[in-house]
């Protein structure tokens, strides 16, 4: 199967579908989910289903299950490491300009890479070192005074000494990409954003776009098993209208979705632990919608932003506030 790419700022290419690894394992957000073994095979399958692209964190704990599997996987002669792009962000605790390569060097070790194709600041809120990693309910004090623009200078040197191809953002609005291209010495070549058909984000990827910025789609179904302080219980987007424009293709409507996002000019990174809707999921490219079917598409948008992070509305840095 394809798996289509899109050129980024500094020349390097990224696979529009990668694979997610948000919500695979236990991590501070997911107490209960598969074996770091379970993942370790996920990753496996993805390969030999033609994925290439593997979107990883270190706050989700899967670099050493998603490591071992390319490991494996370079064993058997299926890639090469220079076949695959991979992605890692640092967390908000190591916002300092130090920690940032301290903690990509944790993440490579954990990986048992010497490079990550593409490293992303995950959030512009900075928490203390000394805090835990999602400190819900300890307040102000809980909260870093590291302005981001130091954390983009941490990620500088990160590339300057080869630990990473390309650097970025997730999670930033358009005013804090802004701040970040006025100080920067090398921009960013991506922001990873939450964007599905009922929250379209049309006018943070056009802010994006005219600044030769890749946009990386998350939750781009909509759906989150993560009820609570950070975002809404579950909910999905994927409604019977989509998966009536998904017969028509014989297609089901998480590929209609996808298909749509990527024709937008966005780089997808769903997640899955079914091997069914992994090979789905990159069996995207061989239709396309009709017209009036990209309408519906975008007639769905509300701007219901499902991962709101509404626990740290607080913070200085906090993301949401402003339109895009």
């Amino acid at each position: 199967m394809s798996n289509k790419a899109i050129r980024l700022n500094d020349g390097f290419y990224i696979p529009v579908i990668g694979l997610g690894t948000y919500k695979v394992t236990k991590s501070p957000f997911n107490p209960k989910l598969p074996k770091p073994d379970d993942v370790e095979n996920i990753v496996k399958f993805a390969i030999d289903a033609g994925y290439r692209h593997f979107d990883c964190a270190w706050i989700h704990r899967t670099e050493k299950s998603v490591g071992k599997a390319i490991k494996a996987k370079i064993k058997e002669n299926v890639i090469k490491r220079e076949d695959l792009f991979i992605t890692t962000k640092v967390w908000n605790n190591f916002h300092r300009r130090k920690k940032v390569m301290e903690k990509l060097k944790l993440s490579l070790k954990n990986m048992k890479l010497s490079y990550v194709d593409l490293y992303l600041i995950h959030w512009p809120i900075g928490f203390n070192e000394t805090s835990k990693t999602v400190p819900l309910g300890d307040g102000q004090e809980a909260y870093s005074d590291v302005d981001y623009l130091e954390t983009w200078k941490g990620m500088e040197d990160c590339l300057r000494c080869g630990y990473t191809r390309s650097i970025g953002l997730a999670n930033f609005n358009s005013e804090q990409i802004d701040r970040i291209l006025r100080h920067a010495e090398y921009k960013p070549v991506i922001n990873q954003i939450e964007v599905h058909p009922q929250f379209s984000q049309k006018k943070l990827i056009q802010f994006c776009k005219e600044r030769n910025i890749v946009v990386s789609a998350y939750y781009p179904f909509g759906l989150s098993d993560q009820p609570g302080t950070l975002i809404f219980p579950e909910t999905t987007v994927l409604d019977d209208n989509i998966h009536q424009i998904g017969r028509k293709y014989n297609k089901s409507a998480a590929q209609v979705v996808l298909n749509y996002l990527v024709s937008l000019g966005l780089c997808v990174v769903p997640k899955s632990v079914s091997n069914l809707r992994i090979s789905e999921y990159i069996d995207i490219f061989n239709f396309q919608l009709e017209p009036e079917d990209v309408v519906y598409l975008d007639s769905c948008n509300w701007n219901n932003r499902i991962c709101t992070m509404r626990a740290f509305m607080d913070h200085p840095h906090y993301p949401f506030r402003i339109e895009y």
